[in-house]
């Protein structure tokens, strides 16, 4: 079962406390080019993407938390990429939560195998006992064609809710929130900036979705 937003509550204890009893809280943002801040690509806009636009929402609501948002995402890699590199680049950082978004890429190596990847990344995260928030994709613009690409992206955030499910990890549902707010041609305009890269607003769904898991103490 999918993990309500009490997932974090025993690492938002810690992050309530104050100094010298508290420590530093690191988060690790893993995935593609959207956590990486691309926008119009080759415009990056760290600044306005979800991983910093989260950081601030967690500032807000645990004022003496000492906390890093590490991204650790690459443009134009899949989840098979990030697998590979999962130790090394994540691990290594002994974050307390990590965040993994990688479907919008994972079109071209099919659902099993972008299963396979995750499941190696969730599991070697649980082994060590880090807490893993998993993200549905950010819309693309085959949503006005309707077609293949898109049917293979509701897939994939399919399996992503599948997976938390099936791991008992939380999930940040950030398709259901472009759901949500899209319904004309017209409202994806204000979400996209690029053919697959969402705007500042667009991040802003995804950053809201995690952080829903950041309750304030």
């Amino acid at each position: 079962m999918t993990q309500g937003i009490s997932y974090l509550d025993p690492l938002l204890d810690e992050m309530a406390r104050q100094w010298p009893n508290n420590r530093t809280i690191n988060i690790v943002c893993h995935g593609h080019s959207v956590p990486a801040g691309y926008f119009a690509t080759p415009y990056v806009n760290t600044f306005h993407a979800y991983p910093h636009l989260l950081h601030k929402l967690i500032k807000e609501r645990f004022p003496f938390a000492v906390t890093n948002v590490i991204v650790t995402a690459i443009g134009g890699e899949n989840a098979e990429g990030g697998a590979e590199r999962f130790e090394k680049d994540v691990l290594s950082h002994k974050p307390d939560v990590v965040t993994i978004d990688y479907s919008l890429n994972d079109r071209s190596i099919g659902l099993d195998r972008a299963r396979s990847a995750w499941e190696s990344m969730i599991q070697a995260a649980l082994g060590q006992n880090i807490r893993v928030i998993l993200c549905t994709p950010t819309w693309d613009n085959s949503w006005y064609r309707q077609d293949e690409a898109w049917q293979q992206l509701v897939q994939h955030a399919r399996q992503v809710r599948e997976l938390a499910d099936r791991y008992e990890v939380a999930l940040a549902d950030t398709f259901r929130a472009f759901e949500r707010n899209i319904s004309e041609p017209a409202d994806l305009v204000r979400y996209l900036s690029h053919v697959n890269h969402p705007t500042e607003a667009g991040h802003q769904l995804a950053a809201q979705e995690i952080a829903k898991y950041f309750v304030a103490r």
